[in-house]
């Protein structure tokens, strides 16, 4: 399981729907815009300090940000 793969695509998807800029993600999670726009695209892990950073801010749990959901089976490539 692509755990990296199943975080970014969760994030993108979170992230857009709350109308979230990763510069506004970045600054509210005390993190750079780049290590956000990596993990959105799987290239970094995010730690389990980081998920909780990350889900606070976008105002979710992190086990949305982790759990595979069954229209994500497309979404998954790389």
């Amino acid at each position: 399981m692509d755990l990296n793969g199943i975080m970014a695509v969760n994030l993108r998807r979170t992230r857009h729907g709350v109308n979230m800029s990763q510069e506004e993600l970045a600054h509210r999670c005390g993190l750079s815009t780049r290590y956000i726009g990596d993990i959105e695209r799987g290239k970094k892990s995010a730690s389990l300090t980081v998920l909780g950073l990350i889900a606070d801010a976008l105002g979710t749990d992190p086990v949305e940000l982790i759990t595979r959901k069954p229209e994500q089976d497309g979404d998954l490539s790389g």
